[in-house]
């Protein structure tokens, strides 16, 4: 079992900035990947940004330098950096925990950007 909380989400006017976390406990060291996704209103999840164990990453184009993903392996955390938002990041953001066999979500933070 992995337990994922977020943290960070709030509302922010477009231009701003806000760095999200995701505290992972429970049995990680089996974890391959985490990512954060998002989904807005109306619209399906969308993968925003992954690291992998040995630290590669990926971007959804949308974020492309706006956001970064980042690890903490001492504090078991993870974090996105958001950068210049926009009114289109508003969303829920949700951590995600892959391992072989399948993976855990949090509860997912809202972001709201106003514009």
């Amino acid at each position: 079992q992995v337990q994922l909380v977020e943290s960070g989400g709030g509302l922010v006017q477009a231009g701003g900035s806000l760095r999200l976390s995701c505290a992972a406990s429970g049995s990680i060291r089996s974890i391959t990947a985490m990512g954060w996704y998002r989904r807005a209103p109306g619209k399906q999840r969308e993968l925003v940004a992954r690291i992998t164990s040995a630290g590669t990453t990926n971007y959804a184009d949308s974020v492309k330098g706006r956001f970064a993903i980042s690890r903490d392996n001492a504090k078991n955390t993870m974090y996105l950096q958001m950068n210049s938002l926009k009114p289109e990041d508003t969303a829920v953001y949700y951590c995600n925990a892959e391992f072989a066999l399948g993976r855990y979500w949090g509860q997912g933070t809202q972001v709201t950007v106003s514009s």
